[in-house]
């Protein structure tokens, strides 16, 4: 019998998570698993230090007016493959680690995390967004039209809610 096929998009904010890296565990034993880590908040953070401009973000992410800034972006979402990567491997686990960047037609492209769940909708059997516990509505809302979308936050406090798993 096949291997489900689980994609996993989570927040630069909560990949880190020890309660997110708690839950991952069980996902890799018995399916196929594809993490996109996020890098929003770092990469505005050194655009700020930078003293780029940082934009509001469209639908389709981030957009970036040099070359410059989205190799910045691209070096910081590689780091944040790197660090979960990292992690796996010191905890035996087998996923496959997605940052969230394509190269079309040698054109560097950064993709909008939320993106990626779309584009890997049709190839995976569960999708799950990990998200801030102050983001979790929104992102509810924006995956509502996708029945295999799972929308999660991980609070380092326990919460009641449906949503934010213990």
């Amino acid at each position: 019998m096949p291997r489900k096929t689980v994609f996993i998009k989570a927040s630069g904010d909560q990949y880190l998570n020890p309660k997110f890296r708690e839950w991952l565990k069980p996902f890799t034993e018995n399916s196929f698993v594809c993490i996109s880590p996020g890098a929003g908040t770092q990469t505005n953070e050194e655009f700020i230090r930078r003293g780029w401009p940082v934009k509001p973000h469209g639908p389709l992410g981030r957009e970036t007016e040099t070359f410059e800034q989205r190799q910045v972006s691209r070096d910081i979402a590689e780091g944040n493959q790197a660090t979960l990567q990292d992690w796996l491997a010191d905890e035996g686990i087998f996923a496959v680690v997605e940052k969230p960047f394509l190269e079309i037609g040698t054109v560097l492209c950064p993709v909008n995390g939320d993106q990626m769940v779309e584009n890997a909708y049709i190839g995976y059997d569960e999708l799950y967004v990990i998200t801030t516990p102050d983001r979790l509505d929104e992102k509810i809302k924006a995956f509502e039209h996708l029945p295999k979308v799972t929308v999660l936050a991980f609070p380092e406090k326990k919460s009641t809610d449906q949503n934010t798993p213990e």
